[in-house]
């Protein structure tokens, strides 16, 4: 199951969407800002059936 998130990135504050896969259970990785290239840790998880539990979007240097 694809899922679509939208969060604000937590450096510039512009909106961003991202597309996360559900059937993976927790996930991890770090991807840039479409608008300023800072780097965004994102985090998620999800059950079994793959509905979202969990979501983070933050700065690298926190």
């Amino acid at each position: 199951m694809i899922v679509e998130k939208s969060f604000r990135c937590p450096y510039c504050g512009e909106r961003i969407s991202v597309l996360l896969d559900g059937s993976g259970g927790e996930q991890a990785y770090v991807e840039d800002c479409e608008v300023c290239c800072r780097p965004i840790e994102i985090g998620c998880s999800f059950s079994s059936s793959g509905r979202p539990l969990g979501f983070h979007a933050r700065r690298l240097d926190e």
